[in-house]
């Protein structure tokens, strides 16, 4: 039987990018059965209409554009084209694809011949890059406390003591398996989503592939980073996270729902503790030796003080802003 694959791609006040986006992908998707769904997760500026209108334009027949109804996230809006489908049914295989991204041609039959190959492998992620060819980082282990401490002290002697739990992994030069991948391009597998649920929509932005692919890796199957599936990436177009004066606090509500819900509590305070005495070092080393420090402003305050309210107030989410659930 011929596998079907559902592309999805999520907008949120990026149209004409979006746009873009579909070109990329449905060139990358000839000769592949199934079809694109383009979400626009409620962006109340005409986005909806505008995609709708250059879907009809093109004349595109395997493309639907529909709209979430709500901002609900990266997680959220990406659930709502796989509960809805194909027209004809039930996909084989979903491949989430950022409104920011563009694969190549063979990008998205990379993925999907490999998966096929692969049994082991649930999900199936791209090989990203820049405009300038230079990779980008998407390559990742899962967080820890030993991570947290390794990726704030950020000093050598220690970096390389704890290099085993870093959580960047350098970009590989081949196919290879990993924790998991940033999704920016990401194909999974139907029957694993069956297994292990979708994204979970209590997260607005950030680590919610993390924890979907946590939840995959505890079900026995892996996560492969597939190199010759190219996919070209302009990355935090619609979150604005290259410009952040502060980190939002939506972050901070992602990062304690990851650790408290996969660790426990007392595993989030350990990570945040971590964090904190990494963070500390940090500073420590750049009070002596000068130079600019590597965290935003009041970065640590902020994380102790959110965390601090989100242990005595379990179930109080903070405020999630309006940002893009694409990243």
């Amino acid at each position: 039987m011929t596998a079907r694959v559902l592309t999805v791609i999520l907008n949120w006040r990026t149209a004409e990018m979006t746009l873009r986006a579909l070109d990329a992908a449905v060139l990358a998707m000839e000769g592949i059965a199934g079809g694109i769904t383009v979400v626009d997760n409620d962006s109340g500026d005409g986005s909806f209409e505008r995609i709708a209108a250059g879907v009809a334009a093109r004349g595109l027949s395997r493309v639907r554009v529909l709209q979430s109804g709500r901002n609900g996230g990266f997680g959220a809006g990406n659930n709502h084209a796989i509960r809805a489908g194909l027209p004809e049914g039930r996909p084989d295989f979903v491949y989430i694809l950022n409104s920011d991204a563009f694969p190549a041609p063979g990008a998205i039959r990379a993925l999907l011949d490999h998966l096929l190959a692969h049994p082991e492998a649930g999900f199936a992620g791209s090989r990203i890059h820049g405009p300038d060819g230079e990779a980008h980082l998407t390559t990742f282990r899962f967080p820890s406390p030993a991570g947290e401490f390794e990726g704030a002290a950020r000093i050598g002697p220690i970096s390389r003591l704890l290099r085993g739990r870093a959580v960047p992994l350098p970009v590989p030069q081949a196919n290879a398996r990993v924790d998991w991948l940033a999704g920016a391009s990401l194909m999974m597998r139907m029957d694993s989503l069956d297994r292990i649920g979708l994204f979970d929509e209590g997260f607005f932005l950030y680590y919610e592939e993390t924890d979907l692919c946590l939840r995959l890796a505890r079900a026995g199957q892996e996560v492969h980073f597939v190199h010759d599936s190219d996919v070209m990436h302009l990355g935090s177009v619609s979150t604005g996270m290259k410009t952040w004066a502060r980190v939002p606090g939506y972050w901070f509500d992602s990062r304690w729902r990851y650790f408290t819900k996969n660790h426990g509590r007392a595993g989030a305070i350990a990570a945040t503790a971590a964090q904190v005495a990494g963070g500390m070092l940090h500073r420590l080393r750049h009070l002596v030796t000068g130079g600019k420090r590597g965290d935003p402003p009041q970065f640590l305050r902020t994380l102790v003080a959110h965390d601090l309210h989100a242990l005595l107030h379990p179930g109080r989410a903070g405020a999630k802003g309006d940002a893009h659930p694409a990243g």
